[in-house]
């Protein structure tokens, strides 16, 4: 199961488009963007099969150059025997194998473009052993992109899947919230139970602890894993409903949630040898949308669809506060100076979505000292350089989340070189690292600094 979830994450994310074409006058660079594989569901017991959608799009490099409108070739050719494709309205057919898709112009500033949306579905009497490529070549104007492919297999199983519900942002601690999500069985082929994993980070909660669920809390937040007993048949969409509380704590939050077809090894691999507790409220259920009846399955055909992440943002602040520290020593010795980030509250802060750090600290070695001991697995070096400063300065980074009313220590090692009396350098925070901007939290700067004073 882990290396087909590997595998389908990997297959989900990657683009197919990688290439060269001829250099653009502004030294632009065209690409496609299409799934690199997708798997199409074989035909029901009825006949019938659903439909996969394939999202192409156009892609350039150099968002400061307008790229014209220009034109896909699709060519389907190699997956003729098992599938046939609805062509979009933007697409001309040739035959019904292969169209040529006009897609619009991108101005400066944008970097993509649609080109199409293609239907696949599977025909009648494919062949389950049967696979293909529908492979794309484009070009605008002076750029050509370099042509790509998807490969196309047939599977016969279920396929669950979850919609993406929305980001919520300006959520008010104290108030309850729901993300909402629409869980889908795309396959030829029914799911009997459903093992949903939920997540839920450290500033929320869940309203109720399901009896159909198993809970485990940890520093992060809390976990859950539910066992859901309404049958999923292929076509069938199920709505499902996580009440949430917003945490005084809360402030840059996150929820995941994600379903497979359940078996008992599934759930046991779900564990992962950690002790869960049941819960003792009303259990959670599916509510149905459509309705279909099919025979039952076993394993999920594309585990692509089957995670969604949802941020949610609390309106909140979190009070950083850096303390640094007084030493003494004689020339040679060495020293051990502390650097501490406290966080004052009211909110936790972490970076769940980025993992960039709550915060980094910046500072270089007092007059008179080096640094000859750090956290090597925190912190960086700066050399010097012409361009900068004339000494090493030192960056230390705090882990991705950071407790309300905890704190994080750095400890430097410092040999005295020189007895400087009263020599001191300013740590600092960077209040405006662009993946976690502590001004945007933090409603007081003026104690994101502290000295490290040498023989004061």
């Amino acid at each position: 199961m882990k290396h087909r979830l590997l595998g389908a994450a990997l297959a989900c994310c990657a683009l197919a488009g990688v290439g060269a074409g001829p250099v653009h006058a502004a030294s632009d660079q065209l690409w496609i963007s299409a799934p690199s594989e997708t798997v199409l569901p074989a035909p029901g017991a009825d006949g019938g099969a659903s439909q996969r959608t394939l999202d192409v799009r156009v892609t350039h490099d150099n968002t400061e150059n307008g790229v014209p409108a220009g034109r896909l070739t699709v060519d389907a050719s190699g997956i003729a025997a098992f599938a046939q494709v609805s062509w979009p309205a933007n697409c001309v057919p040739e035959s019904a194998v292969k169209a040529v898709c006009d897609f619009a112009g991108m101005p400066a500033g944008a970097d993509s473009v649609g080109a199409a949306l293609l239907g696949l579905r599977a025909l009648p009497d494919a062949d389950l052993e049967a696979s293909g490529h529908v492979r794309y070549s484009a070009a605008a104007g002076e750029l050509t992109a370099y042509p790509v492919e998807t490969l196309i297999t047939l599977g016969d199983g279920p396929d669950l899947g979850l919609s993406q519900a929305p980001n919520q942002r300006d959520l008010k601690p104290g108030t309850d919230t729901q993300v909402r999500a629409t869980v889908g069985n795309n396959g030829n082929r029914a799911v009997e139970r459903t093992l949903l994993s939920v997540y839920a980070s450290y500033g929320l909660r869940f309203k109720e602890r399901n009896s159909n669920c198993e809970y485990r809390d940890h520093a992060t937040g809390t976990s859950a894993l539910c066992v859901l007993d309404e049958a999923v048949a292929p076509g069938e969409r199920y709505e499902l409903t996580s009440a949430l509380r917003v945490g005084r704590k809360a402030l840059y939050e996150r929820f995941d949630h994600s379903v497979l077809p359940y078996s008992d090894a599934a759930l046991e691999e779900a564990r992962g040898g950690e002790t869960w507790t049941p819960g003792t409220g009303p259990e959670l259920d599916l509510r149905p949308v459509a309705a279909r009846i099919a025979a039952a399955g076993d394993e999920d055909l594309d585990l692509s669809d089957n995670y969604r992440a949802v941020m949610l943002d609390a309106r909140n602040t979190a009070d950083l506060k850096l303390t640094g520290s007084k030493v003494r020593g004689d020339a040679g010795d060495t020293v051990t100076a502390r650097i501490t980030v406290h966080n004052r509250g009211p909110a936790w802060v972490a970076s769940l979505g980025a993992g960039a750090a709550v915060a980094t600290v910046r500072f270089q070695a007092p007059a008179g000292t080096t640094v000859v001991g750090w956290p090597q697995e925190e912190c960086a070096q700066e050399l010097p350089s012409e361009e900068g400063p004339a000494v090493t300065t030192y960056f230390c980074r705090t882990p991705v989340y950071l407790h309300d009313r905890a704190s994080h220590a750095f400890e430097v090692r410092l040999r005295i070189d020189e007895v400087v009396r009263g020599a001191r350098t300013t740590v600092e925070t960077l209040n405006d690292d662009p993946e976690l901007p502590i001004r945007k939290f933090d409603p007081n700067l003026r104690n994101n600094s502290a000295r490290i004073v040498v023989n004061g």
